[in-house]
């Protein structure tokens, strides 16, 4: 093992990149595990960037590199080609760094040494030549840009693939009276709303004004929104169903509403019990399944935020497209129908649900919905006003539902795909 820490980093990309593709939250699994692990943080932080440019752009990098290779090389040999491009293409790292290291890194291993001239002459040829066009759509995989065209249209695919291929800034929701323009000025940020600020500054968040303090924490703005929708006053109670990590949950607690948090994982609730005394706020944290829980309380509020495809996080977690598979789209159907019929039992009369999903499949939010309502006859729409809650107005559907989708507020940067609905039960 070569001394180099920039050799070693790249070598810690490659490994998170594959991880990623091969399965679910494989990416975070390598993250925490040598030797990615064991990299001092400005070179861990080097390799998740080349990992998640490599991901962002995968569908681009693997046609670049097609034109230039009569046959397709072994794994190695591409992860190698494959997060030297992401460099150049995305980070902008000067040509002859990226090259060199990735023949530096063929040198090291016999399995891909004999492709060592290989791997350097496609990649100066690419350097020498350019790329020539390329489409973003690649980006996605196949199944999903099929059924992305089909469901949105042409305009809004090329929307969200535009979005896909860039990193997306940081999103900051702040804790009542918290002064926004003070805030913003300190962390070069822009007000989305009285709540939410956007930075595009990187580097290790625990540094940042205000962390400390305990007066913002990391949310994108599409997630802030379902909390807005259910309209908690601090007289209300509250149940957060699938609560964790819990950015929901210190929306939610911040009200001064009685707040209960409830996730089937403890581990994951612990992010939420460390958030909560960083912020100085209170709700009562349970880890239990949702559909198992046996406590017969009803809430003035529910949230309901459902496991799904995550197809939605696709700027910040270019891996959910990787790995999700079309029989993951009806199994979490499943899932969410018995979760919305667990939550809306939990709803009092004259009481709110908000349901909502950070994926763009239309399975898991419209059709369930529409179901929902079907089944239950107590409930019925409250329908949404996008600028009242901080979503765009594009994002309004005709039955008074939100369907975000990445590619809106493009001039500001973005935002997470989610669908959105709020329900009343009127019994």
């Amino acid at each position: 093992m070569t001394d180099d820490p920039g050799i070693q980093a790249r070598h810690a990309a490659g490994l998170l990149l594959n991880a990623a593709l091969e399965r679910r939250n494989g990416l975070d699994e390598a993250l925490s595990k040598p030797p990615v692990s064991a990299l001092e943080p400005q070179d861990r932080a080097f390799a998740r960037a080349v990992a998640m440019a490599a991901l962002r752009r995968l569908g681009e990098i693997d046609a670049i590199l097609d034109k230039r290779l009569k046959r397709s090389p072994p794994l190695a040999v591409r992860t190698l080609m494959r997060t030297a491009l992401a460099q150049t293409l995305t980070l902008k790292t000067p040509a002859f760094a990226a090259v060199s290291s990735a023949v530096k890194l063929a040198e090291r291993d016999p399995a891909t040494r004999p492709y060592k001239a290989l791997i350097n002459a496609v990649l100066r040829g690419i350097d020498r030549d350019g790329t020539g066009p390329t489409d973003p759509v690649a980006n996605f995989p196949d199944w999903l840009t099929a059924r992305w065209r089909q469901t949105y249209g042409e305009a809004a695919l090329q929307a969200m693939a535009r979005a896909a291929s860039l990193e997306p800034p940081t999103d900051l929701s702040l804790k009542p009276d918290t002064d926004a323009e003070v805030l913003a000025e300190a962390l070069e940020a822009r007000i989305l709303a009285p709540d939410t600020l956007r930075t595009d500054r990187r580097g290790d968040l625990r540094d940042w004004t205000g962390f400390e303090d305990g007066i913002w924490w990391v949310q994108d703005a599409a997630a802030a929104v379902p909390a807005r929708l259910l309209d908690v006053a601090a007289t209300h109670t509250v149940l957060d169903l699938c609560a964790a990590p819990g950015g929901k949950t210190l929306q939610l607690a911040a009200t001064g509403a009685t707040v209960t948090a409830l996730d089937r994982s403890d581990k994951r609730l612990d992010r939420l019990r460390d958030n909560l005394k960083r912020m100085g706020l209170s709700a009562e944290v349970i880890a239990s399944p949702a559909e198992d829980w046996t406590d017969p309380r009803q809430f003035d509020r529910v949230l309901l935020d459902a496991p799904c495809s995550a197809t939605g996080t696709f700027r910040r977690n270019p891996e959910a497209l990787r790995a999700s598979r079309p029989a993951d789209i009806g199994n979490l159907a499943d899932v969410q129908h018995r979760l919305l019929d667990a939550a809306a039992a939990r709803v009092a009369p004259g009481g709110r649900l908000v349901y909502c999903t950070c994926s763009l499949e239309r399975e898991e939010g419209e059709t369930q919905v529409t179901a929902f309502l079907r089944r239950n006859e107590a409930f019925r729409t409250v329908p949404a006003d996008p600028a009242a809650v901080g979503a765009p107005v594009e994002a309004l559907t005709s039955e008074g539902w939100l369907r975000i989708l990445p590619g809106q507020w493009a001039d500001r940067g973005g935002l997470d795909g989610f669908f959105i609905a709020a329900l009343e039960r009127v019994d």
